[in-house]
């Protein structure tokens, strides 16, 4: 493919996108696992094709793992190649929940080698509005892909990394989760409330607008240069409660046009663990 997407697409240019594709619909519900499946059982974009997060894009939970681990990049290309994704073949990934869960899709892609792959803005809602097909019976798929695992064009770090991070202050740890959980006023999910100790707290919803879609690249540039300062290409860590939203974050700071980032894929949820990592709460 001449020139792969990489980033966003919207619903008209996916409605006119020539080429070879496959498009992903990537709806989970952390607190009700199976409503992604239902919602796709119920309705998703013709030719579609259902990627769990808990089934394809993370493996079991471990007694050290956060909730939502890596699967491994084999296992992970393996499906792929399942659906009939080639080296050449373009991706598309969509949710309900603003890009969230479609990011972690998009990052993992990445994490495999493989470029073209964008995610839909406006997600299900607007390629609906937008008057695109919607059926209940999933894609058959007549070949197997011969996608091949291949450098990888993401930066993963783990708990060691981050602990140094921690202790020397040396780079910039980034949770991406909502304020009050970064602060441990409340913590919905994980056993223990609070964060890594020095890291700083760049919310997730801070990266869109009062409608819900992405603030555009000026904006989002300006909102990361605030908070990162200029910084060297992988060298901040950004983290979340397991991995998944933090890759949304990732996401947000290639539109905004800046150099990439390193992603904790353990992340809260793996950090306490061993609560003698350290425990921080407020600012």
């Amino acid at each position: 493919m001449t020139n792969p997407l990489t980033s966003l697409i919207n619903t008209t240019d996916l409605l006119s996108l020539d080429g070879e594709r496959v498009i992903f619909d990537c709806r989970f519900d952390l607190m009700n696992p199976v409503a992604g499946r239902q919602e796709y059982d119920a309705e998703h974009i013709e030719g579609a094709v259902y990627v769990n997060l808990d089934e394809v894009m993370s493996s079991p939970i471990t007694e050290t793992s956060g909730r939502h681990p890596l699967p491994s990049k084999d296992d992970f290309a393996e499906f792929l190649r399942s659906v009939g994704v080639c080296e050449n073949t373009q991706l598309i990934a969509y949710d309900s929940s603003a890009g969230l869960f479609a990011a972690r899709f998009w990052w993992m892609c990445r994490w495999i080698g493989h470029e073209s792959v964008a995610i839909l803005e406006g997600g299900m809602d607007a390629w609906k509005e937008q008057g695109g097909n919607v059926t209940t019976q999933p894609p058959a798929f007549e070949k197997q892909g011969n996608l091949t695992v291949k450098e990888s064009l993401e930066a993963v770090v783990d708990v060691n990394e981050v602990i140094n991070a921690s202790k020397k202050s040396n780079r910039t740890v980034a949770d991406v989760r909502a304020a009050e959980r970064f602060k441990g006023q409340v913590e919905p999910i994980d056993p223990i409330a609070g964060h890594v100790p020095n890291a700083i707290n760049i919310p997730l919803s801070d990266n869109y607008d009062s409608e819900g879609q992405f603030l555009s690249s000026k904006k989002l540039q300006e909102l990361y240069q605030s908070k990162l300062g200029i910084y060297t290409a992988n060298d901040p860590i950004v983290m979340c409660g397991s991995g998944v939203t933090a890759c949304l974050s990732r996401f947000c700071i290639e539109l905004a046009g800046l150099p990439p980032v390193s992603v904790y894929p353990g992340s809260w949820s793996e950090w306490i663990r061993d609560p003698s990592r350290g425990i921080a709460t407020g600012e």
